[in-house]
């Protein structure tokens, strides 16, 4: 049997710090909505700007109507430019390098 996680993390650009994290068994609206909520909870004065590539979580709505209500901004990445999202594509990729590497 295999289990698969998901982690889903909001990364601070100003010091490169994890904002909010929450680790889930799907990749769904949940798992991207529960860390934002976290990370609002935590920091509710922060107004940033909030950066994605453009999975459907961040594409969805109620994403966008969250975004709002909390005063952020919302920025995506172009289409099939993930250096767009550069800091955090390094960041996924340092995990799966620790996590994966002997």
């Amino acid at each position: 049997m295999t289990i698969t996680a998901y982690l889903s993390a909001i990364l601070d650009l100003a010091d490169k710090s994890i904002v909010s994290y929450v680790l889930g068994h799907s990749n769904n609206n949940e798992l991207v909505f529960r860390t934002f909520d976290l990370a609002h909870i935590t920091y509710p004065e922060a107004k940033p700007l909030f950066h994605s590539d453009r999975g459907f979580q961040y594409t969805n709505k109620l994403f966008k109507k969250k975004l709002d209500e909390a005063g952020m901004t919302q920025s995506m990445s172009r289409v099939a430019r993930c250096i767009d999202n550069g800091p955090m594509e390094s960041f996924w990729g340092m995990i799966k390098s620790e996590i994966y590497s002997p």
